[in-house]
């Protein structure tokens, strides 16, 4: 338990920024499986559009932290290479 005014200060800022990343690593794996939805159905225009859009948001978390720099550049290969499996 908190016992000065600044450490309850930091647990309640804690708290917010927690649910405020849980948030953004949600809206990142919605991101992931609308793209892989779209691959699934072996739909090339849509799966590239899912891809766009999915990349600026991938980048923005790596960005701030929420998710490894590498982790992103995963992702973002193995989406890209899944989708141009597709055009092939």
């Amino acid at each position: 338990m908190a016992n000065s005014a600044q450490a309850r200060k930091r647990a309640r800022q804690n708290t917010q920024r927690r649910q405020h990343s849980a948030s953004q690593r949600s809206m990142f794996r919605t991101y992931l499986k609308r793209v892989d939805a779209a691959i699934e159905t072996n739909d090339y225009t849509a799966a590239t559009e899912a891809y766009n859009k999915a990349v600026p948001v991938i980048d923005r978390l790596a960005d701030k932290g929420i998710i490894h720099k590498n982790k992103a550049a995963r992702h973002k290969s193995r989406l890209n290479k899944a989708i141009k499996a597709l055009q092939a």
